[in-house]
């Protein structure tokens, strides 16, 4: 599982820098509109030199210069402290989520009439703030069921199955997904699998897909229901686990059509259920978009990259046919509100041209590797992992909604999360109802929130 650093660490180093201090903004033909400067202070060392390519290309496209600085690993947050202060500060910086923003919130302009967010394929998906937009997304990591949709069709052309549906693309609710997963399961040997989902890993360690993962989707409903600003990543004192029995409903389905007895759960690991789904001994497994290197690496695998997909973790709530896939980042534009008007513009010209035009697009998805959120990408121009490819899709339906993965970002503590992965273990092997389960969730949670 990829883990974004939350908190960036201190010290500083400066690493990259292409020198501007005037240049011309353009509209979304090229034509020069003002007069402004652009200095981005990136984050990422490790692409530091395609920013030196991207830079160049633009100012042969555009004449424009951009000066880039781009921090040593592990100081953004100092180096953007230092640079921020400065008589030139960065017109372009990055925040975190939540809690960047709570941090630098003074800082940041209201960017909702840009064009870049008017082409942000989901707009729940952006730093906000009342009526302002202070974040942009740049790159996402999605996660729901995984699916091998080999196995899936070849269910799908059984004269016998108990369903009306016809693929996998029609299972849009709990109830369709529980019909289809039960019915394989009576079937599962005639369809060559041991189980419909890999196991559910739940070795201490383990289990950050249950306790952390599938817990953010009824924290998600609930935070929305009570209109909590996740914008401020602060967390509630306390909760209700209001749509914890949806939960319930999801993560029974996985124990009871899984490949491994639920006693046995407390052994399995993520690498275990991975393999499982790769050597095509399971049809589905929860995980997100940095799975497919596991699926593909797997000695033997089976699974072909066309034949991968998302499914949403639907848990039966009202409203659900229109629920997309987890969605998150921790990667954000924001522009300096500090600066004058025509470098924020100018600033705003050289997002748009990098996620808009074919030249910074391709920079984009195959230099920089980023599954980019924007309308303005069409499937090929995204990079070739089918599961960011998937999302994509996902994003891009009409009338779907992603859930929020930063409900997950404001859980109390790895002492909660790993506390709740526990009494999952328990309820799975019988030693706790799920009613004490919940009771746990509620009085733990306002004790850590504290």
């Amino acid at each position: 599982m990829k883990i974004m650093t939350r908190v960036l660490g201190v010290g500083i180093a400066l690493a990259l820098a292409f020198a501007v201090t005037s240049c011309s903004t353009t509209d979304d033909n090229g034509g020069a509109t003002g007069t402004g400067s652009v200095y981005f202070l990136n984050f990422k060392p490790e692409v530091a030199d395609v920013y030196t390519e991207i830079v160049a290309a633009y100012k042969e496209e555009t004449g424009v210069d951009v000066k880039v600085v781009t921090a040593a690993s592990g100081t953004y947050e100092q180096t953007l402290t230092s640079e921020i202060a400065k008589s030139s500060p960065p017109t372009i910086f990055q925040i975190n989520g939540p809690i960047g923003y709570s941090n630098w919130k003074d800082y940041t302009a209201d960017v909702k009439d840009s064009q870049l967010y008017a082409h942000l394929a989901d707009q729940s998906l952006a730093i906000t703030s009342g009526d302002g937009v202070f974040g942009i997304p740049y790159v996402v990591e999605a996660y729901g069921i995984i699916y091998n949709n080999a196995i899936m069709k070849a269910y799908f052309a059984m004269a016998d199955k108990a369903v009306s549906i016809n693929s996998v693309e029609e299972i849009v609710t709990f109830d369709l997904l529980k019909a289809v997963v039960e019915d394989m399961t009576a079937k599962k040997d005639a369809l060559g699998i041991t189980g419909v989902f890999s196991n559910t890993s739940l070795k201490p360690g383990q289990d950050w897909r249950w306790q952390t993962h599938l817990a953010n989707v009824p924290f998600y409903y609930e935070f929305t229901k009570n209109k909590v600003d996740l914008s401020e990543g602060v967390t509630p004192p306390t909760v209700t686990f209001e749509y914890g029995d949806n939960m319930q409903m999801l993560f029974d389905l996985y124990l009871n059509n899984s490949t491994t007895d639920k006693t046995q759960l407390g052994a399995k690991t993520v690498d275990e259920s991975m393999a499982e789904f790769a050597l095509g001994q399971s049809a589905m497994v929860q995980n997100g978009t940095w799975a497919w290197k596991q699926i593909s690496d797997v000695q033997g695998n089976t699974v072909l990259a066309e034949d991968v997909g998302f499914l949403p973790m639907y848990i039966g709530v009202t409203g659900e046919e229109k629920q997309g896939l987890a969605i998150g980042t921790e990667n954000y534009f924001s522009i300096n509100s500090k600066v004058s008007k025509a470098d924020q513009q100018a600033s705003l010209d050289f997002l748009w041209w990098l996620f808009s035009s074919e030249k910074g697009k391709a920079f984009v998805a195959n230099d920089l590797g980023l599954n980019a959120p924007f309308d303005t990408f069409t499937a090929a121009e995204t990079p070739s992992d089918p599961l960011a490819q998937s999302v994509q899709v996902w994003m891009n339906k009409d009338g779907v909604t992603s859930v929020s993965w930063d409900a997950m970002l404001i859980f109390p503590s790895q002492d909660w999360k790993d506390g709740f992965g526990a009494d999952l273990l328990s309820y799975a092997q019988g030693k706790m109802t799920w009613e004490q389960v919940s009771e746990d969730v509620i009085s733990t949670w306002e004790a850590q929130a504290r």
